[in-house]
């Protein structure tokens, strides 16, 4: 029972800082667009020198 006095705080302390921390990368805009990274690698074009 006395585990408990330690444990339950600490879990909440490190559930409340991963809050946090999801709460701040979603106000800086990081989950803004997900889908466009995977599809403009595919089409993005390589600009390579053709002076061979």
């Amino acid at each position: 029972m006395n585990a408990l006095y330690l444990t339950i705080p600490i879990a909440l302390m490190i559930s409340f800082g991963a809050f946090y921390v999801f709460l701040l990368n979603l106000k800086s805009g990081q989950y803004e667009d997900i889908e466009g990274p995977k599809y403009r690698i595919l089409f993005e074009e390589d600009k390579q020198d053709k002076s061979n």
